[in-house]
């Protein structure tokens, strides 16, 4: 017979239904999903109901939907693997240091992420972007996600303007952060990061990422630690029912991102670095 954690000599058969932890009868706080313990029962974990779990994640949808939209008025673009694209969606799209120091066309930061190479680079995005929004958007909310995702976006634009000079493009920054915001919500729920298929995953595509000088390393580091942090910010102030707290932390991130981009930008066109 298993033991209170807080009174080893009370033997117990009830365990914790947040932690799993054994617990006595002086321990047990009822709630609406079962016995928890007095740690437990302090944290105001935002419950989500079935109804919820089955929302339709409009904003995946949308941003699948822009993507394809923007591919679609590319020129160039229909190749598997290919390199040819030009005309204006392109060229007034893509991001590097030299469009933000020198022309100062700041909406580049956020452009680069819908604008894709190829049949493959669009459509690898995609895939993994349809399938980690069904799995965090239903979780998180509409909401939450789009501000996931956009903060991220801009941290991987951050990530490439610091790594390398050369030009970029792609989701696949705002998608390495719902990567890490996936690690986030699973560690939350206490649920295997390894045994849901994201660690391996995340692990898979980092080694491609480093493999493949085609793709920008920065673009996924920087979307990647992006999004971990954005998602445990909103976490965080979850937990702590001031969900305001988190959307400003991801507002100062998103900020100090395009801060961040600028300075590097301009540093690295000036010759000091």
């Amino acid at each position: 017979m298993a033991k209170c954690y807080r009174h080893p000599d009370r033997e117990t058969g009830v365990s914790c239904s947040s932690c799993g932890r054994p617990i006595c009868t002086d321990c047990m706080t009822p709630t609406n999903v079962g016995m928890r313990c007095p740690e437990c029962a302090k944290q105001r974990t935002k419950v989500v109901r079935m109804r919820e779990m089955t929302r339709v994640p409009r904003v995946t949808y949308a941003l699948i939907a822009i993507n394809v939209l923007v591919f679609l008025a590319e020129q160039g673009q229909f190749s598997v693997n290919g390199s040819g694209l030009y005309g204006r969606v392109a060229n007034e799209g893509f991001i590097s240091r030299a469009t933000i120091a020198e022309g100062h066309q700041y909406w580049r930061l956020l452009t680069n992420g819908f604008i894709h190479e190829n049949l493959l680079h669009i459509g690898f995005n995609m895939y993994l972007l349809y399938l980690l929004g069904m799995m965090l958007e239903p979780a998180i909310g509409s909401l939450r996600f789009a501000t996931i995702y956009f903060t991220s976006l801009l941290a991987g634009s951050f990530g490439v303007l610091l790594w390398s000079s050369n030009p970029s493009i792609g989701a696949s920054g705002a998608i390495f952060g719902l990567l890490g915001a996936a690690v986030i919500e699973l560690r939350a729920r206490r649920m295997s990061v390894m045994e849901t298929g994201i660690g391996a995953l995340i692990a898979l595509n980092l080694v491609i990422t480093f493999l493949d000088p085609n793709i920008s390393i920065g673009a996924h580091i920087g979307g990647l630690i992006g999004g971990v942090i954005a998602a445990a910010a909103i976490r965080y102030a979850d937990d702590r029912r001031m969900p305001a707290l988190g959307f400003a932390a991801c507002a100062l991130i998103s900020l100090a991102a395009v801060v961040g981009s600028i300075a590097v930008a301009g540093a690295t066109g000036t010759g000091f670095a």
